[in-house]
């Protein structure tokens, strides 16, 4: 794993949370994404080096949905950015943990995404990433 790539945060308004982080951070989202296939939107801050992601669900029975109710807003995943998404997968596999999907998806901003369960990793989503070609 090269680095953290971002923080991932389930919010329940994201036009709110823009606004919350814009002012915390002193700068303002530069993308927005819906992915459609996660029920989620979106919405990206670069502060230095590091990346926030704020998630929204767009339905009731997303992940993100899930996560609020169970939860409630917060953090939702820490996501690392890998060279090779596949041989990854294998690895962590093969050191026993418990991968969510098997062959990467498309995500956000660009990228192809694989999960860790949080049960194997001490109660933390963990996201791979690695850039689309």
């Amino acid at each position: 794993m090269k680095k953290i790539e971002h923080l991932g945060i389930a919010v329940k308004d994201l036009r709110a949370s823009n606004l919350l982080f814009e002012k915390l951070l002193g700068v303002a989202h530069y993308k927005t994404e819906e992915v459609a296939s996660e029920g989620v939107n979106t919405s990206f801050f670069k502060a230095g080096p590091n990346k926030i992601e704020l998630l929204e669900a767009t339905n009731e029975n997303s992940p993100i949905a899930k996560f609020i109710e169970k939860k409630g807003e917060g953090i939702h995943h820490v996501a690392f950015e890998v060279e090779d998404i596949k041989a990854e997968i294998a690895r962590l596999k093969g050191e026993g943990f418990v991968v969510l999907n098997e062959e990467p998806k498309r995500g956000a901003d660009n990228k192809w995404v694989a999960f860790l369960h949080p049960k194997t990793t001490n109660g933390v989503l963990i996201e791979l990433c690695q850039e689309r070609a």
